[in-house]
């Protein structure tokens, strides 16, 4: 015999929270909404509370288009001087008395340099100084000098000199009183400052083209050689600083009004920003020994802005860019000056924020479009989108870069990846809940296990059954078909929906398991990996009984026998699992014991007992407890069965020892029945 699940639901102590909506079916696009407020909140307090690291890892990353797509261009206007290992090797250890500095002057003067620019400072009054400084006089030379921006340091060496006449100290221009400047017999050379902003990374990637000291503004080497070779009316202000107009424009602006409105965009602290552009071979290198001793090409110098500076390891001139971790000060120069010359330094718009916004709504809408589709689309593009739009915002941030605009990425791709993650969370837990009220509501027609399989297997068309040792327990209720023939639907739908509520919740509180409702019965089970299941199932039946004097009407209508409830428990092996085809499948619990407890739960009311149990069952109780019924074949079955009846309807008491200890007085035994 097999008892197979029926559509009447199956009631538990949580079939009241089945109907409950969550917030995911509310409001789902305002849970979406909120996402992606706490991202922007997140967002916000990250790049507030890590200024720092947001910094670092963000020129970092983005100087990425600088080290991977560097340009071919080949700069011939600046040639580098080198103060190298050879000329330290061939010329003499460094400093270098003055007569070798002005003869390199002289040399370079001869072979057709346009201009010298020196990456030198002469702090010291040394012999030789007037032969330089007569040199450095006639060949359109510049001299460098540091403002140190540090205020503690505290130092004042030399004197400054080439300060802009007639340009006053004004935000946004840094300013200091601490220099290391040249001796004042260098004061009538003209002066550029090579004074850097070295970030806590060690890199240098910005300088102030600018510096105020002591009440005066001085300009950067670049700066200086601008204004020494442009054809500038000195009657006029040489350059002036102006707030940027325009949507991409920069925070400031140094215009040089006489010369077709030029200007060099400055970000908020008055610093200009080092292209790194270029690669590092595109600067042509001479080594300062070849042009003493006259051995540099003179196609290489002639008409050029000489740059001479130390490139020798040893001399401590080396910081490190997006390039290399060691490359010599006297490159960032060399940038410096080729980005101004063609016009072309990068810079951060003033309105970089709101490009930002613009990127964050754009991911937003995108996101939301695709938390919206409720299927693979959400499944698998967020955590794709987790992944793939702080990329993407990479990728703005360098195609900005090709035309000089330093947008900076770190922020929207923190928003990106936070809202993709907070979004897939959400769906994840969408489908959590989803599943979870599939998989209740499936428990709710069937055992948990069956509900298990089903939810989290695929389906086949094949018998997934198992054997196992159960105590069964059918519960009938006696007279319920007169009873519903003979009262409106609605009425006896709901006594046998009270039955089965109230059946269910004994049946578990004992430890068992609702296996079936048929019709107006019951079918429970108890594994039987403890001695005392047929017992829980015995103390479930007396409960029943005692609670179906609540729910049966205490009065049946006129002509109808009263209603009652019969039961039977038994014990043995059972097939459970589900059968039919795969796109129709059916739990099944079967075998002989279903059979058998069937067949005995038709013998309560011949017999007028409320409870019966088969002999399998009984040898798990004790004997005292249980009275013989006599022995009886069963309809359909061939071997004849012992019944027994509890004496009370109350708890009942278990062997203490496994073995059966038959008490001649309380058993009648005969000839045949199941063993």
């Amino acid at each position: 015999m097999m008892f197979t699940n029926s559509s009447s639901p199956k009631a538990n102590k949580n079939n009241g929270n089945y109907s409950k909506t969550s917030l995911f079916d509310i409001h789902p696009f305002a849970v979406k909404l909120a996402a992606l407020a706490v991202a922007a909140i997140t967002t916000i307090l990250l790049g507030s509370f890590f200024s720092e690291w947001r910094y670092s890892t963000e020129e970092k990353f983005g100087a990425l288009g600088w080290s991977l797509f560097p340009s071919n261009d080949i700069e011939e206007r600046i040639t580098i001087i080198a103060i190298d290992e050879q000329s330290l090797s061939e010329i003499g250890p460094w400093p270098w008395p003055r007569e070798v500095l002005s003869e390199l002057s002289n040399k370079l003067e001869s072979a057709g340099a346009a201009l010298q620019l020196y990456d030198i400072v002469l702090p010291e009054d040394r012999e030789g100084d007037s032969n330089l400084i007569t040199s450095l006089s006639k060949h359109n030379s510049v001299l460098a000098q540091i403002p140190i921006l540090d205020q503690s340091s505290g130092v004042r060496t030399g004197v400054m000199s080439g300060e802009i006449l007639g340009m006053r100290c004004q935000p946004p221009i840094p300013s200091t009183s601490n220099f290391l400047a040249n001796h004042a017999g260098y004061a009538n050379i003209p002066k550029g400052h090579i004074t850097p902003i070295v970030d806590s990374d060690g890199m240098i990637r910005k300088q102030p083209p600018l510096i105020c000291v002591q009440g005066e503004v001085y300009p950067s080497l670049s700066i200086q050689a601008l204004l020494q070779n442009l054809p500038i009316n000195q009657t006029d202000k040489p350059i002036q600083i102006l707030k940027g107009e325009g949507f991409l424009s920069a925070e400031w602006n140094i215009h040089f009004p006489s010369y077709f409105g030029a200007k060099i965009p400055l970000d908020k602290d008055g610093n200009v920003r080092i292209s790194y552009s270029l690669r590092p071979d595109a600067f042509q290198v001479v080594s300062a020994a070849d042009v003493l001793l006259e051995r540099a090409p003179l196609t290489l110098l002639d008409g050029t802005w000489a740059l001479i500076g130390a490139t020798a390891f040893g001399l401590g001139d080396i910081v490190p860019t997006p390039h290399s971790g060691a490359t010599p000060g006297v490159e960032i120069q060399a940038r410096l000056l080729s980005s101004l010359l063609d016009g072309n330094t990068p810079y951060t718009p003033s309105n970089s924020m709101f490009l930002w916004l613009i990127e964050c709504l754009t991911a937003s809408m995108l996101l939301i479009f695709i938390a919206s589709r409720r299927n693979q689309i959400s499944a698998i593009g967020l955590p794709v989108a987790a992944l793939s739009l702080p990329v993407l915002s990479l990728v703005v941030h360098i195609q900005f870069l090709q035309s000089n605009i330093w947008v900076g990425w770190l922020i929207p791709a923190i928003f990106t990846l936070l809202s993709s993650s907070f979004l897939a969370l959400i769906e994840h837990a969408r489908v959590r809940t989803e599943k979870q009220r599939v998989f209740d509501n499936l428990n709710s027609y069937l055992p948990g296990k069956a509900a298990h399989n089903i939810a989290f297997n695929l389906p086949s068309g094949a018998i997934e059954a198992h054997r196992s040792e159960l105590v069964l327990m059918c519960a009938d209720l006696r007279n319920f078909s007169s009873y519903e023939e003979s009262r409106p639907p609605e009425e006896a739908a709901a006594l046998l929906h009270c039955f089965f509520v109230q059946a269910s919740e004994i049946i578990e509180k004992h430890g068992g398991q609702v296996e079936e409702f048929k019709g107006d019965s019951v079918l429970s089970s108890w594994s039987c990996d403890t001695n005392e299941s047929a017992l829980f199932a015995l103390n479930a039946a007396n409960e029943l009984q005692e609670m179906i004097s609540s729910v049966i009407p205490q009065r049946p209508p006129a002509g109808l026998e009263p209603m009652a409830l019969g039961i039977s428990i038994e014990k043995g092996p059972t097939l459970v699992g589900s059968i039919g085809p795969s796109h129709r499948r059916s739990h099944t619990i079967l075998g002989d014991t279903v059979t058998i407890t069937l067949r005995i739960q038709e013998m309560t009311q011949e017999l007028a007992q409320p409870i019966l149990i088969g002999e399998c069952a009984a040898r798990a109780l004790s004997s005292k407890e249980l009275e013989s019924q006599g022995s009886y074949l069963l309809d359909g079955l061939k071997t004849p069965h012992i019944l027994f009846a509890p004496k009370h309807i109350k708890e009942a008491e278990v062997y203490e020892t496994p073995e059966m200890n038959l008490d001649s007085n309380s058993f009648r035994v005969i000839t045949g029945g199941k063993y």
